[in-house]
């Protein structure tokens, strides 16, 4: 596990290192920034879109919206995290300076051509992002024989594929439907998540709240992954809804038992750590809630914002914090603002996914209070990270 060092100390603060322009001297820099922008503001793109503003948009509504939380501002914080932690796991060089703003550059055009009438441009080139980042990453791991970690490289390519399918799908040029394909990409991300999350939330628990001992078992660990590989090729397949009810129900209980182990009820004095737990628990939620969607006992989208807002949200906000701070040489210690970042994420993700099944008359309440919350926690991050994400280390290293 010494192969993700970003629980480090703090480090002394060097004053000479806080001047100049740093955002382009590592990946996490300008994904992380870029992600946190774009997830505070596209909400309200999303609105307008919604409400008729942008009437000329290739993509729409909540096809748009799935699509840009999923293809935008998930992928850009993946992007960060891995060219970021892939230069640490394999002591080779991944893309700063001119190379990093070509490809942050790609992920804004991105952006930008799903909000015009250029259908096939806005597919080329969103599918073009996670492939560069994978060919990027792809690089230094092979070269340094990380085999354990190709299949990340993978998993980008096949983000790639999935958001193409997804385009050409709208444009009626593949028998598909897009709404499969971003259920697809997001048994991805799902997965990522859960690989990730067994990797560094055992880690960081033991290191940052001592005398906790969160354990990982071996069986509990490959059956859990192997449920959400499962659950993806179910989903690829179409099978029946009662079999992939069955999937998720037991998938959920695998990691809930995952989760157990990790004893996150000791953590809930040290906000880093708390607020990775607090994100795969909604992983568990989102499993029986989509069991239960799969056997209409349940109807809506609940179980797909368990996983968005809760667990995505809550995931890459949390990660986001602690790799900035660990990779700036920053404490890893949580001040007040942050952590109102976390509890506003938490508060989106009860009300957006309980406030409906509550009360489904204050169903339209209970997104945009969601929109609002999830937006200023994002807002906040970027007001607070602005500096820290563009200036030096404190500490002179490079990076």
């Amino acid at each position: 596990m010494n192969e993700l060092p970003f629980a480090r100390p703090p480090q002394p603060k060097d004053p000479s290192a806080t001047a100049g322009f740093a955002v382009w001297n590592l990946g996490f820099r300008p994904f992380y920034l870029l992600a946190s922008l774009f997830s505070a503001s596209s909400v309200l793109l999303w609105a307008a879109q919604f409400s008729g503003y942008l009437p000329f948009s290739y993509l729409q509504g909540p096809v748009w919206h799935g699509h840009e939380m999923l293809f935008g501002y998930t992928t850009a914080v993946i992007a960060g995290f891995l060219l970021t932690a892939v230069r640490v796991w394999t002591n080779q060089p991944t893309p700063n300076g001119v190379p990093l703003m070509v490809l942050a550059a790609l992920w804004v055009c991105g952006r930008i051509l799903v909000l015009t009438p250029f259908a096939m441009t806005a597919a080329v080139v969103n599918a073009a992002f996670p492939i560069a980042v994978a060919s990027a990453i792809g690089i230094p791991l092979l070269r340094s024989h990380n085999v354990r970690n190709y299949f990340f490289a993978g998993l980008l390519v096949m983000m790639g594929v999935l958001v193409l399918a997804v385009h050409l799908a709208l444009q009626g040029r593949l028998e598909l439907s897009p709404r499969l394909g971003l259920q697809l990409a997001l048994d991805v991300v799902l997965f990522i998540m859960v690989v990730m999350g067994g990797r560094v939330i055992p880690m960081f628990t033991n290191n940052g709240v001592p005398g906790v001992n969160a354990t990982r078992h071996a069986l509990v660990e490959k059956f859990a992954l192997g449920t959400v590989i499962l659950l993806f090729v179910a989903d690829l397949l179409q099978l029946p809804q009662i079999v992939i009810a069955m999937i998720a129900l037991t998938s959920g209980l695998a990691h809930g038992t995952r989760l157990y182990l990790w004893k996150p009820w000791r953590t809930l004095a040290t906000p880093l750590v708390w607020i990775l737990h607090a994100a795969y628990a909604w992983i568990v939620v989102h499993l029986v809630l989509r069991g239960l969607v799969a056997l209409e006992l349940l109807v809506g989208s609940y179980a797909t914002h368990a996983l968005t807002v809760g667990a995505i949200g809550g995931l890459t906000l949390g990660m986001m914090t602690r790799t900035a701070r660990g990779h700036t040489g920053r404490p890893l210690i949580a001040d007040n603002l942050e952590l109102t970042m976390f509890l506003l994420i938490q508060v989106a993700a009860v009300v957006r996914v309980f406030g409906g099944i509550a009360a489904p008359r204050l169903y339209m309440v209970s997104v945009q209070l969601s929109a609002l919350l999830w937006a200023t926690a994002f807002s906040l991050y970027a007001v607070r990270y602005w500096p820290i994400l563009t200036r030096p280390r404190l500490d002179g290293k490079p990076g």
